[in-house]
């Protein structure tokens, strides 16, 4: 997170909110809640940040005006690029002394982790 935390004075959670927006491009509140393991409440106060940072846009759906649709901008867009590349520059720096077998157990041992925990 240390990339564009810095870079753009986002915090760790509107961070993990541009990562789950840019891996899904539109999604719900509560999908982005449920995503991000907080409550709609905690989401719609990071949505309302990344809003005003020009981030994230909200906009209602015609079937029901109450429903919103979060999205990225595309600042919000190029953000999440580079946080990405970044995770990606990391995870080279992480496995590079690693064999291939080596990074397949590594990446076993992540997937369950993601599974037990989200």
């Amino acid at each position: 997170e240390n990339s564009i935390v810095r870079s753009s004075e986002v915090t760790v959670s509107e961070a993990h909110a541009l990562e789950v927006l840019g891996e899904n491009e539109t999604m719900n509140m509560k999908g982005l809640a449920q995503k991000l393991g907080v409550t709609t409440g905690t989401t719609t106060v990071t949505v309302d940040r990344l809003e005003k940072k020009n981030f994230a846009r909200r906009e209602s759906t015609k079937e029901d005006r109450r429903v919103n649709l979060i999205s990225l901008t595309d600042i919000g867009r190029k953000a999440f690029e580079e946080h990405h590349d970044y995770h990606l520059r990391l995870t080279d720096q992480m496995t590079s002394t690693l064999s291939d077998d080596e990074i397949k157990q590594f990446l076993h041992i992540l997937k369950k982790i993601n599974v037990e925990t989200f």
